[in-house]
């Protein structure tokens, strides 16, 4: 049985009148509210045309307490405010009742905007309650009877008058943040978690390699990292150890291994330019690297090591075969308490460093990002229940094991929650992936719209039957690629964002069937957003002239904060310093706002933003035009890019990266001015430059290359 309703941050309650909003609200936690609120006179509020639980209503009728309603299309909602007035005379309360609606499971907030909306219009004080559902958000490890029943967070008060939509949302969602980031699993190890989920999962998953059609049950593939994890002890003295090599079963043993040693694994970008992959060796402390063979004659130009530093796991495993059999024995029938002491992990935890991963380095030198046991636990049992996939579900990993969703997802999520891994080595061989979609039935493919393409292009639409979920992230997804790929394929994808700083998933859009019964929809997926923020994310938007806070649907620099942020950059205290406040908000670089029904809109990065003239001109928007203007919407590979260039009367000045210029570049972007500004455009943004290029700079994940297009300008 689990563990009583805990009430928090009562003391945050004003003790005159108030208007009580939980975000969502059953007969139990609507028992424990009035036993906290003892001694004040409380009345329950409900919205005339909503539904309540049967359970509920009935608990209400019950409890002996004054009732009253309100409609939410009354156009007189501050008078029907003033009416409500004596019932929080003194110490009274109301206390607002959620009716039933349709939403995903764990949604914090199940009041409908335009009930929101009405709501705020009563014009009296508010404090938001939070009620989270730990059973609801919670990794499939966990002992489900030690946790809460429910934890009721109370916000801080919003003063008679001031109350908005977004206002509330804040403040709901920083009680969120608060319950989330309390809870015991997050001050646990990596390393145990991922031995509990692969004993757990033992018998009824396992990883499948698209390489050579092999596939390997997870109990062997615990066996296997636990034996070479005993080499990688030998083999270094230092606390971390490269890994060079693609998604693949190779690739999860030798991370698991990585941990198992109690070593911090580091995943080094094989597409990264030589001086990149030099600069992240040096900084990390590196002398050994877990590789392969093929995979050294695969990619010859980058930067190896000397061989003595390489480990080739293909040659060392056969070798170990014995010890492997031994452990896949003493791992079945040993319990998982006595295999943690045997390997004598456990000990790093909580905000010790599990993984190093470096930035993409699309805008400089990469910096490398600890990520803590805290952060990557927290990540996987926030994407993990956002999700919330059948336990015979089956994931793609294509991504590469460097980029944070290739860590985290591919590695960490179907390890410990119990997924089917498909694994291929590269996103690009769409026809490949395609028919391993096919052959093990898919269900979740994570992908960037450039990959996209790569399926418009090549693939049959029966080819990705099985997909019930895709998501794509990195970039923007065009509006029209999404609804080709719909029209061709069946299914709609979804975006999502994330960076590696934040372990990396932070929102993302899901389909949501239309609603039952009549009931009002809870939406969990608008185009044009990346989603809503995951479980125990806070969000908070500043200007980005004044820094000051602004109301989170402002457009402004994105702030994020939740278990899943990062604490700082690698050796840097100066540049952690300046995106880590002293409340541990992560300042993303990011600009952006959020919508009234909780939807998260990137607009572009603040590196993307060039100052002309005294105003933020978006690039992304300017390319975005560009491409429509030019008939660019449906190419797979990049053609434009903008770029912001140093201007003597204006500061800066637009430019215009582009592979299709002609000869005649003054008249061409004289004639894309033109075209911009027939469709709306603002003259400010356009183009004043044309260089022509040969091609776009593009990273492996399928973004931009800043960096990259910063130094083709400086050729030219």
């Amino acid at each position: 049985m689990s563990t009583p309703i805990e009430v928090r941050s009562l003391d945050r309650l004003p003790k005159d009148g108030c208007l009580i909003i939980p975000g969502r609200l059953d007969a139990e936690q609507a028992r424990e509210l009035t036993a906290s609120l003892a001694g004040r006179k409380i009345t329950w509020l409900a919205e005339e045309m909503s539904s309540l639980q049967p359970e509920l209503q009935s608990y209400l009728q019950l409890s002996g307490l004054d009732g009253a309603a309100f409609s939410k299309l009354d156009e007189s909602l501050p008078k029907v405010g003033e009416n409500l007035g004596p019932k929080i005379a003194g110490n009274g309360v109301l206390v607002f009742v959620p009716g039933l609606a349709t939403c995903r499971p764990g949604a914090p907030c199940r009041i409908p905007t335009d009930v929101l909306s009405a709501l705020c219009e009563l014009g009296l004080a508010i404090v938001p309650l939070e009620v989270s559902i730990p059973a609801e958000t919670k990794l499939s490890i966990e002992n489900s009877l030690k946790l809460p029943q429910a934890i009721l967070t109370f916000g801080h008060p919003i003063p008679k008058g001031q109350a908005s939509v977004a206002r509330y949302r804040e403040a709901l969602m920083n009680c969120a943040e608060e319950a989330f980031s309390s809870r015991e699993f997050l001050e646990g190890s990596l390393a145990v978690a991922l031995l509990e989920g692969l004993k757990k999962h033992a018998a009824n998953h396992r990883i499948y390699d698209g390489t050579d059609d092999s596939e390997l049950p997870f109990e062997k593939l615990l066996g296997a990292a636990i034996a070479l994890s005993k080499e990688i002890k030998n083999a270094t003295k230092k606390k971390r150890i490269g890994i060079i090599l693609p998604p693949g079963k190779g690739g999860m043993i030798a991370n698991l291994a990585a941990l198992f040693a109690n070593k911090i694994p580091v995943n080094l970008n094989f597409t990264a330019s030589h001086q990149a992959v030099r600069s992240a060796i040096r900084q990390a402390d590196l002398d050994r690297f877990i590789t392969a063979d093929p995979f050294v004659r695969k990619i010859p130009d980058f930067p190896w090591p000397p061989n003595r530093d390489l480990l080739f796991i293909e040659r060392i495993l056969p070798q170990i075969k014995k010890k492997i059999i031994k452990w896949v024995l003493l791992a079945k029938f040993l319990p998982t308490s006595l295999l943690i002491k045997l390997l004598g992990i456990g000990k790093s935890k909580g905000d010790d460093e599990a993984v190093l991963l470096f930035t993409s380095g699309s805008s400089g030198e990469p910096k490398g990002v600890p990520l803590s046991h805290r952060n990557l636990l927290a990540n996987v049992c926030q994407f993990g229940r956002q999700l919330n996939l059948p336990e015979d579900s089956k994931l793609l990993g294509c991504l590469p094991l460097f980029h944070s969703f290739g860590s985290t997802v591919t590695l960490w999520y179907p390890i410990i929650e119990g997924l089917d891994l498909v694994t291929y080595p590269t996103p690009l061989e769409t026809k490949r992936l395609a028919e391993l979609i096919e052959k093990h039935e898919v269900n979740l493919l994570l992908s960037t719209p450039t990959f996209l393409r790569g399926y418009m292009r090549r693939i049959e639409p029966e080819k990705l039957a099985s997909l019930s979920i895709v998501v794509t992230g990195a970039e923007k997804l065009p509006n029209n690629l999404a609804h080709s790929f719909q029209d061709k394929f069946g299914i709609l994808p979804m975006e999502g964002y994330g960076l590696t700083e934040t372990s990396p998933a932070a929102t993302v859009n899901l389909p949501l069937d239309d609603p039952e019964d009549g009931f009002p929809l809870i939406p969990s997926q608008r185009f044009a957003s990346v989603g809503p923020p995951l479980p125990g994310l806070a969000i908070r938007i500043t200007n980005p002239a004044t820094d000051q806070e602004s109301s989170i649907d402002q457009s402004g620099i994105i702030w994020m904060k939740g278990a899943n942020i990062f604490k700082g950059y690698l050796n840097k205290p100066e540049l952690s310093e300046g995106v880590i406040d002293e409340n541990g908000w992560f300042k993303s670089g990011d600009v952006g706002r959020v919508d009234e029904d909780g939807f998260l809109h990137i607009e572009g990065r603040i590196s993307r933003f060039s100052k002309i003239a005294g105003e933020m001109v978006p690039h992304e928007s300017v390319e975005a035009a560009v491409n429509k203007a030019l008939g660019l919407d449906n190419e797979t590979e990049r053609k434009v890019a903008i770029v912001g260039i140093p201007d003597d009367k204006k500061g800066e000045a637009i430019a215009l990266l582009s592979t299709i210029s002609g000869p005649a570049l003054e008249q061409e972007a004289l004639d894309i001015r033109y075209k911009l500004m027939d469709d709306g455009i603002p003259s400010l943004w356009c183009p004043k430059k044309i260089i022509p290029v040969d091609s776009i700079p593009v990273l492996a994940s399928g973004k931009l290359d800043i960096k990259g297009c910063e130094d083709l300008i400086q050729e030219s």
